[in-house]
């Protein structure tokens, strides 16, 4: 009798597996057919792209089939990828180094209000100066070097992650602090399970913002300062009229500003899987 009592419950068990199989395939087609919703505005813009310059016969602006055919050159040169390996570079650097000053100074003004409320009129100056204004001063202490470019990423890339830090520190669960508090937990263990899991969702995006902030500061840098990278080919084939070489080299940067927001994105589902907001947010999608 008890073995037939099991072999019914077994049978009257919902099958989990099958169930949670058609979730997952319904919400990979929501996803699917979102990115095919999207498909016809991508289809629109290389259409107007080939089809406008030839209509204009304007010279200043080449047709997209032109532009690929002088980037796929570009990419044959050693010149080319030098100049996306500088770039990258310096993005990174700056963005490792305006990550960990902001989380930093993020920390410190979170856990200490006395220190935030004295240094508030400070921050306040400094954030909305522009990181161009600074490109004379770095200039004079940097010169050319990358390092300048490195400077103004971290300039302009911090106050995301400052900001971000002070919201996720501000906007922890009252819950959860007060059992951390009924359970005594150190410095370091509130730290650890409470801090931080809420804390993750705002510093990625922060870290998405800063990103894409980190890769305009680059190239404008090149551009201006003269350092070696995408910002000076681009000025270089715009001083020597190869406007193929321009658009190639424009195009280029906003396929890795894209593919860093991409990356960002994939590296949050995945860090973050055990997150409500995130779980919620793919069972939307």
């Amino acid at each position: 009798m008890a073995i037939d009592q099991s072999e019914a419950a077994t049978s009257a068990a919902p099958p989990t597996t099958t169930a949670q199989a058609p979730a997952r395939s319904a919400r990979n087609g929501a996803g699917w057919g979102k990115r095919m919703w999207s498909l016809p505005g991508v289809l629109l813009l290389i259409l107007a792209w080939e089809l406008v310059p030839r209509l204009s016969g304007s010279g200043s602006f080449p047709p997209l089939s032109a532009v690929l055919s002088e980037l796929g050159e570009q990419m044959t040169t050693g010149r080319f990828w030098t100049y996306v390996v500088s770039t990258m570079r310096t993005w990174a650097i700056g963005l490792v180094v305006a990550t960990v000053v902001g989380v930093g100074l993020g920390f410190l003004l979170g856990t200490f209000p006395r220190v935030e409320r004295y240094t508030r009129s400070m921050v306040e100056f400094l954030r909305p100066i522009p990181s161009v204004a600074l490109i004379p001063a770095v200039i004079l202490l940097f010169g050319t070097k990358f390092e300048s470019g490195v400077v103004l990423i971290t300039y302009a890339a911090v106050w995301p992650m400052l900001l971000q830090t002070l919201f996720g520190l501000n906007d922890l669960d009252s819950v959860a602090k007060d059992t951390a508090s009924s359970y005594r937990f150190s410095r370091w263990g509130y730290m650890r399970h409470v801090q931080w899991p809420s804390l993750m969702p705002p510093l990625f995006t922060g870290v998405r913002l800063a990103a894409s902030i980190a890769l305009v500061l680059a190239i404008t840098g090149e551009m201006v300062i003269g350092t070696v990278g995408l910002g000076q080919g681009i000025t270089v084939a715009q001083t020597s009229g190869a406007t193929s070489t321009v658009y190639a080299l424009v195009l280029v940067s906003g396929l890795m500003g894209l593919a860093v927001n991409q990356l960002a994105r994939v590296a949050e589902k995945r860090l973050l899987w055990w997150h409500p907001m995130i779980r919620n947010a793919a069972k939307e999608n």
